[in-house]
């Protein structure tokens, strides 16, 4: 499942992609349209700030926008930046591997289940693109 967090983001990043090459986007606008409590809208911006999702510009005229084409971030890469792994047991991560500490990974019926549930899950989200998050 989501966390709030990340449906935050991705309603927030699908805003943003509407409206790639019109300029910054305020955060107030964002939080209004969305309806995302606005402090939490900046921490989650300034988390995609620091990892080269999002630009901003200061001062009148400013605000936060995608650096590239909406086309270009994938769905995964957005929900891995700001929410995590995607595979839901740690042990068939790609990106947050860790050993489960009670089971044997050669012979675990749900480590086998989750690893394809995984796979069929990133098929999806790494076709998907922050364009079709656009409303409409």
């Amino acid at each position: 499942m989501l966390s709030k967090k990340t449906q935050y983001a991705l309603k927030a990043l699908g805003y943003l992609a509407a409206k790639y090459g019109q300029g910054p986007v305020l955060i107030s606008e964002i939080s209004k349209n969305k309806k995302i409590p606005i402090k939490f809208l900046e921490t989650i911006l300034l988390e995609l700030k620091q990892n080269n999702v999002l630009e901003s510009k200061k001062g009148k005229g400013g605000g936060y926008y995608l650096i590239e084409s909406p086309k270009k971030t994938t769905l995964a890469q957005a929900i891995r930046l700001v929410g995590g792994p995607i595979a839901l047991l740690p042990c068939v991560s790609l990106n947050f591997y860790e050993k489960c500490a009670d089971c044997d990974e050669a012979t675990c019926g749900l480590n086998k289940a989750m690893l394809q549930t995984r796979d069929a899950t990133l098929k999806i989200l790494e076709k998907k693109t922050l364009a079709e998050l656009i409303d409409g």
